[in-house]
């Protein structure tokens, strides 16, 4: 009777411990990305520029950027032709999250502009690599239908503010709970962000709107559905690639 007492205090502290460090884990999480995202993108700032560089050899690999102000922008989904003034709102984060599918050679800039340990991002360059390279150029490639297509770069972003949003909410305490057996971190945030994407293009297309104009409408459709799958206590939304 004593041993089993004894199995049970200690489980519990096990527990308890375990918790402790999730619900602690996930304020650092917030604040991590948070820190990040209030990181304004800055033309004057040659990582900045290298790294949106990147973004566009990554996607348009066959073809030039014949300047950096361009209207050729559109072409990978910007409004304008200074795609920096599509970052305002969420700074350096936005454009990470464009390039973070891509391969490991996209990540040697993230280092520095994202402040996070040498070992953490090495373990998100080889996570995103090799699973999701070949996922986001086919999502690339049909963001570009001649009926469904949408603007693959702006739609990002907003994805990337939907993630943030459900972050800072606390939307995402079950799913990561669940999904994480420990400390959630931004190779975690980075995952939420590519499972929106990917879900994103299926529902854009199982839809199947009039109209990119109604984007609006169907971005917050598919919104509320996610909102309605982080209610479930036992959720913990992953990517199936």
């Amino acid at each position: 009777m004593l041993f089993k007492n004894n199995f049970i205090i200690f489980s519990f502290k096990i527990c308890m411990k375990m918790c402790l460090l999730q619900i602690t884990g996930y304020k650092q999480l917030y604040l991590d990305v948070e820190s990040v995202r209030k990181r304004p993108y800055d033309s004057d700032n040659l990582q900045h520029e290298e790294l949106l560089m990147k973004l566009w050899n990554l996607l348009m690999p066959t073809k030039k950027l014949n300047a950096r102000i361009s209207k050729q922008w559109a072409e990978i989904g910007f409004q304008g032709d200074d795609p920096k003034t599509d970052f305002r709102g969420m700074g350096i984060l936005g454009l990470i999250n464009l390039v973070i599918m891509y391969p490991p050679t996209a990540f040697i800039h993230l280092l520095f502009l994202s402040g996070l340990p040498d070992s953490i991002l090495a373990n998100i360059t080889r996570y995103f690599s090799e699973n999701y390279t070949s996922e986001a150029h086919q999502i690339l490639s049909r963001s570009n239908h001649p009926k469904l297509g949408y603007s693959y770069a702006i739609v990002g972003i907003n994805l990337t503010e939907m993630a943030y949003s459900l972050l800072k909410s606390e939307a995402l305490k079950f799913h990561l709970y669940n999904f994480v057996p420990g400390i959630p971190t931004m190779e975690h945030f980075h995952q939420f962000y590519c499972y929106l994407v990917y879900e994103f293009d299926k529902f854009w297309f199982e839809e199947e709107p009039e109209s990119i104009m109604y984007f609006n409408l169907y971005r917050e459709k598919f919104h509320e559905k996610i909102k309605g799958l982080l209610l479930d206590c036992n959720v913990a939304l992953t990517l199936k690639v």
